[in-house]
């Protein structure tokens, strides 16, 4: 017999042969315990893939009620698991083969505990030669249908349903030893930069605890970890068949400050190993907050008591305090969740309505209970309604339910409509574990008020594309429907707030690679786009459902999703699947299971969906590279790049346009690697331009050209600085930091300042809308033997400086007068000379091209200019070592 299971996003596979509803067995078979096989093939995630494998507990004969203490009335023959996963969903089969030993009818067991939020989609069992296959019913038709063949006195059973989630790409892969040294060995690793391939399969001897017994020790995890590639931080756009799929998890973004308020039950239930466990896990979360963060503690059972009124930074005298204030309570008494979530959104409201809250932080309130409200407001549905009424937009509420004895799906409720999400914690000796776990999901706030857009018209039925926050170490994905006859690729704008900045990323698809890697795959499935957009789809239709403000609008989502569980040939809450033989007189049930016992965590986010748009009008795209970099930001200057420009580029040549001489005139600058010159610096204004020369691999004619590497830019009135290397971008305000990679489309910034990264080609910098620097990424063949990637910088000859203003750029924006005379024959045939006067040198100039590089990057554009020799002697102001500087953002030091 074998099922199918579905889920994405992330690989959590827990596999038991234990305790089920029972069917018959043939007589037949082999009494050994032969050997089985367990099969997991997997792409990257970086959520751990775990398996649990156990055995046939031997059973009793249905008839005699006897048992039989010499054999195993149930061999297992064989036990496969197989995970074929394209690009985070995974279909996973798995497979069991029993012999029953004895004369009589076996009741036996196939459960696999599942995940939350998986959704089985494929149920088939062979008994003695009769093949049963499923099919999904509307939950009413499909119990009719089994009750039929119940009342026939046929086989009758529940099938377990399971559940997982996986990846693709990846940067590493691990399979730790969970089994106490065990099965050292037997997990064979095969690992490639987009595939691998994972093999678990002990002999017989192997899955014994011992040599002579017969106890396995196949019982326990078989965890395999793993992480993704994540270069871009406009994450992944993969489309195919009509469908798309965007996973997001931006990383090297500084933290978010947060307001956290921790809501404790310790009502008497709370007694013994919860409470001990609860407060050895908030000693461990408290030595997590970082400096920056604001919090307090709120415990409660009839009774509502706060460690303090009102939010206090946590510093370590504040946190050591706290400790000590949580490990005195004592847990008594009746359970008051009303007053107390009240109480702590009233905390929040207060300081922010006071402006005691970092304008950028994120507010948070973590509920911890195990059980429902005995004292106070005892209605579930006046409580979720008074929360709401009470709690301002940017509070998210996250609640933790210990045990089975609170209601969950109120939980679920509570924190759905609140910007947040429930988790059953179990209330054993891993509590402690289970809460630290959890906090670590939402400690690191990244990123605020996250939109997704698709602003093509032929985009439609996008999954939920809004959202709170975003938390580091996890990912968000939105899927949707594209007409490929009408689109070639699918773009992305996203616009989010980090720690300092307005941030922008776009991306497009990538359809042409994406088809040609999935046809050289035969585990690759062509149908995934599909099927995780109806995940997403059907997730979050059920999590509204249970939102609806009235019945009329809980019948219609009701409609979608039995619609959709249809069509999808999944089991949903509304489903249930019939297994049944060809003759379809015999017949076995799988139902949904209760989403408030599964195994494990779903997803982390619970989002809105919003149509596309509005975009920011500065964030809006442009339809070329370089009108994208010259126009974000401001009124767009032109349709097309400007024809001059103050511009370096090369090994650095410096080409200078003086617009009352309507003339470009150029110089080098021959130094070495290491060595950072100022550009511009305008101590009046504040803004700092510097550039550090890197060399070639190796010198060339005895000489080693030098190129800039690294430019620094500093607008000292806005406090940020911003460092562009050929590897990265990097913003710092303060005491926070932004990373792009040259790998995104993206813009950053603020009211007076905005960063746009056009992939792979250029960054521009516009300060108050009126000041643009652009800056050229060139890549050259990494194995080149000589060259090596580079910048090239570009600004406008504009008046916008100081009168203070200098360095090799700076001073020519107070142009200088020249006059150019006596043009006659150079000493190279093509290349004339001329004698020009300026800043009282008179100069022998030679007529010549250099490379303007805009508006094709590979070949240049040729501009002509008369060349200034021995470095600009003559022509910038003194040597060209006074304009070596000591850090990237050093103003320069005028004599």
């Amino acid at each position: 017999m074998s099922s199918k299971m579905q889920q994405p996003v992330c690989l959590l596979i827990w596999l038991f042969l234990l305790e089920a509803q029972a069917f018959e067995i043939p007589i037949n078979g082999n009494s050994e315990f032969a050997e089985y096989s367990d099969l997991v093939e997997l792409a990257p995630d970086k959520l751990p893939l775990v398996q649990e494998n156990g055995r046939h507990q031997r059973s009793l004969p249905e008839e005699s009620g006897e048992e039989t203490d010499t054999v195993d009335p149930v061999t297992l023959y064989s036990y496969k698991v197989q995970s074929t996963i394209t690009s985070r969903v995974a279909t996973t089969t798995i497979q069991s083969k029993l012999v029953n030993n004895s004369p009589l009818p076996q009741s036996v067991v196939f459960d696999v505990q599942i995940p939350k939020g998986a959704f089985i989609s494929n149920f088939t069992m062979t008994v003695n030669g009769m093949t049963f296959t499923s099919s999904i019913k509307e939950k009413t038709v499909g119990r009719a249908l089994y009750s039929q063949a119940r009342a026939k006195g046929k086989t009758a059973g529940w099938v377990v349903n399971v559940w997982i989630i996986e990846p693709q790409g990846m940067r590493f892969l691990h399979v730790p030893d969970t089994f106490e040294g065990h099965f050292q060995g037997v997990p064979v690793i095969s690992k490639g930069q987009q595939k691998a391939h994972v093999s678990f399969k002990p002999t017989v001897a192997q899955q014994r605890k011992c040599p002579n017994c017969t106890e396995t020790a196949v019982n326990g995890e078989l965890v395999v970890m793993y992480d993704v590639n994540r270069e871009e931080k406009a994450g992944e756009l993969e489309v195919f068949n009509g469908y798309f799929v965007h996973f997001f998890a931006p990383e090297n973004l500084d933290p978010i400050p947060k307001n956290i308020l921790f809501v404790i039950d310790v009502s008497g239930s709370m007694w013994g190993i919860k409470m001990k466990q609860t407060v050895e896990a908030m000693k461990t979360i408290l030595d997590d907050l970082r400096t920056d963060d604001q919090f307090s503690v709120v415990d409660f059972n009839h009774n509502v008591r706060t460690w303090r009124n009102d939010l206090v930074s946590a510093t370590k005298t504040q946190i050591a305090d706290a400790k000590r204030y949580i490990e005195k309570i004592q847990p008594s008494g009746g359970t008051n969740i009303n007053e107390a979530l009240l109480r702590a959104i009233f905390i929040l409201n207060e300081a922010s309505n006071m402006g005691l809250l970092n304008p950028d932080s994120v507010s948070l309130v973590i509920l911890v209970s195990d059980g429902d409200p005995t004292v106070g407001e005892l209605k579930l549905s006046k409580i979720q309604k008074n929360v709401k009424q009470s709690i301002q937009d940017n509070i998210s509420l996250f609640s933790l339910g210990i045990g089975f004895d609170v209601d969950y799906d109120f939980l679920k409720r509570l924190s759905n409509e609140n910007r947040g999400i429930a988790q059953r914690i179990y209330g054993n000796q891993d509590t402690s574990s289970q809460l630290k776990k959890f906090y670590n999901q939402v400690s690191t706030p990244l990123l605020r008020n996250v939109q997704f857009n698709y602003p093509q018209a032929s985009v439609t039925d996008v999954t939920q594309n809004n959202f709170h926050n975003y938390f580091g170490g996890s990912e968000i994905v939105v899927a949707g429907k594209f007409d490929p006859s009408k689109l070639t690729e699918v773009q992305s704008i996203i616009t989010a707030t980090s720690a300092n900045t307005e941030l922008v990323l776009e991306t497009l698809s990538q359809m042409d690679d994406l088809e040609e890697f999935l046809s050289k795959d035969k585990h690759a499935d062509p149908d995934f786009t599909k099927k995780l957009w109806a995940y997403l789809t059907i997730n979050q239709l059920l999590a509204e459902r249970s939102l609806a403000p009235t019945a009329a609008i809980k019948r219609k989502i009701t409609k979608t999703i039995l619609q959709m569980s249809l069509d999808h040939h999944i089991v949903t809450p509304l489903t249930a699947m019939v297994i049944e033989n060809d003759a379809g007189d015999e017949r076995m049930l799988a139902d949904s299971p209760p989403q408030d016992h599964s195994c494990c965590s779903g997803a982390l986010y619970y989002g809105t969906k919003v149509a596309s748009g509005p975009i920011p009008s500065w964030a809006n795209p442009s339809p070329t590279p370089m009108s994208a970099m010259l126009a974000v930001g401001a009124k767009p200057l032109e349709s097309t790049p400007p024809t001059h420009l103050n511009q370096v580029e090369n090994d650095p040549h410096f080409i200078i346009y003086l617009p009352k001489s309507k003339r470009n005139i150029c110089f080098n600058i021959d130094s070495e690697p290491g060595k950072i010159l100022s550009l511009v610096s305008d101590p009046e204004s504040g803004i700092v331009v510097n550039g550090q020369l890197i060399g070639a691999k190796r010198a060339e004619n005895g000489k080693l050209s030098t190129y800039f590497g690294k430019l620094g830019f500093y607008f000292q009135k806005e406090g940020m600085k911003i460092e562009i290397s050929t590897e990265t971008i990097t913003l710092s305000s303060g005491s926070s930091t932004s990373r792009l990679s040259w790998s995104d489309t993206a813009h950053l910034g603020n009211s007076r300042v905005l960063i746009s990264v056009k992939k792979e080609k250029s960054v521009t910098l516009t300060l108050n809308k009126e000041l643009f620097f652009s800056v050229l990424l060139h890549r050259v063949w990494k194995k080149h033997p000589v060259n090596v990637d580079f910048l090239g910088i570009y600004a406008p000859p504009i008046d916008k400086f100081s009168p203070r203003v200098h360095g090799l750029l700076g001073q020519f924006m107070q142009e200088p007068a020249i006059h150019i005379f006596n043009e006659r024959p150079g000493k190279e045939p093509g290349k004339p000379e001329a004698s020009m006067e300026v800043k009282g040198h008179k100069l022998t100039v030679t007529r010549g091209l250099q490379k303007d590089y805009r508006t094709d990057i590979v070949f240049g554009t040729d501009v002509p200019c008369w060349f200034v020799h021995n470095s600009g002697k003559g022509f910038i102001d003194g040597h060209y070592k006074d304009y070596f500087v000591p850090q990237l953002y050093s103003f320069l030091k005028r004599p």
